[in-house]
């Protein structure tokens, strides 16, 4: 029963590494001759992409919301986030009107009324 254990378990650290080598591997030879192949280690990525683009549709958002509520309606609810709990502190620091907001509002303002 213990070499069956065995057994699996180097089955589980073959599989292991094959996944690992399908995703890039380096090869290097030992000093004895022997060509060794090594799996990278490979980092998860950030992805910048998709951080500028939740960016972008945010202050977007953002800046519908300012052009439809009107300024001084959008800047009292702001307030009324900013009075909350920590995540409601968070979420008026996120949704306070910054230039690009206010550019986007402006644009949006005419088409909306």
């Amino acid at each position: 029963m213990v070499q069956q254990l065995d057994f699996d378990d180097r089955l589980r650290k073959i599989g292991r590494n094959r996944q690992a080598m399908a995703r890039g591997y380096r090869t290097y030879m030992r000093p004895d001759g022997l060509v060794v192949a090594r799996a990278l280690r490979r980092w998860p990525r950030l992805p910048l992409r998709m951080l500028l683009y939740a960016a972008v549709a945010l202050i977007g958002f953002k800046g519908f919301l300012l052009a439809a509520l009107g300024p001084a309606t959008y800047v009292e609810r702001v307030e009324a986030l900013r009075a909350g709990t920590v995540v409601e502190q968070a979420g008026g620091w996120v949704m306070q009107v910054d230039p690009a907001t206010q550019w986007i509002a402006d644009q949006l303002g005419p088409i909306l009324r």
